[in-house]
């Protein structure tokens, strides 16, 4: 009998540690989906969003503490957001500041890159700084592209975006991109960088953006959001 109540004591006790450590868990795992930094520290703070995210209710995102709101655009020389003539049209008139992402690919020519971005953002003093977007690697390309090449590339397009917009672009810099690259070190331009959670670190220098909760819950919709905040 001693020994039944023993094992039985212990086996308590395990399941007490047990759904202790599972309660725990899901308590981290809802703290961080609907974490973001506080006001206090970063006064400024917004998204941003494109046809993944669906359709975007940007009334509801000014009312729970949004002030920007970046949209994307396109991607390469061809490809472009299916949201984004819909997004441009309804975050007008809600309070929210807006700008545009283009998503950038090493492989394809800076020129024909920079003509898909002009033909779809309009050139319009309301937006804010474009915003380039740098994931991809060259590994992929058909023909092989050098780190000079990409950088030289970039520049090309920097300038005719920033001659089309009349501002400086923020690059949006990925860690690998940043590893294999090292961008942020050559061109003086903002910095958006991305670290669920803690502030990033990885470019070398201050960022003026940053991704921190890639999977923000709010009450503004069913989906999470991409979550970012200025630098004040």
């Amino acid at each position: 009998m001693g020994r039944k109540r023993a094992i039985g004591w212990r086996g308590r006790v395990a399941a007490t540690v047990v759904l202790a450590a599972l309660v725990g868990s899901a308590w981290t795992w809802w703290v961080a989906r609907h974490w973001a930094p506080t006001r206090s520290e970063f006064p400024v703070q917004g998204v941003i969003v494109g046809a993944e995210d669906g359709e975007t209710d940007f009334k509801a995102l000014r009312a729970i503490g949004a002030d920007f709101a970046y949209l994307e655009a396109s991607s390469g020389d061809t490809s472009r957001d299916p949201a984004f003539a819909r997004n441009l049209r309804e975050v007008r008139g809600t309070g929210l500041r807006f700008g545009a992402v283009h998503t950038y690919d090493p492989c394809v020519p800076a020129d024909r890159q920079a003509a898909n971005f002009v033909t779809i953002v309009p050139r319009d003093a309301a937006l804010l700084p474009p915003v380039i977007s740098l994931s991809s690697l060259t590994e992929g390309c058909h023909d092989p592209v050098s780190e000079a090449g990409v950088e030289s590339e970039l520049t090309t397009f920097l300038n005719q975006v920033e001659a089309h917009t009349g501002q400086p672009a923020v690059l949006k810099i990925g860690p690998e991109f940043e590893d294999h690259y090292h961008i942020a070190a050559r061109l003086e331009r903002g910095l958006w960088l991305e670290r669920d959670w803690m502030q990033p670190d990885y470019a070398g220098r201050p960022w003026t953006l940053w991704t921190a909760n890639s999977s923000l819950r709010t009450e503004a919709g069913s989906t999470p959001f991409r979550w970012v905040v200025l630098q004040p």
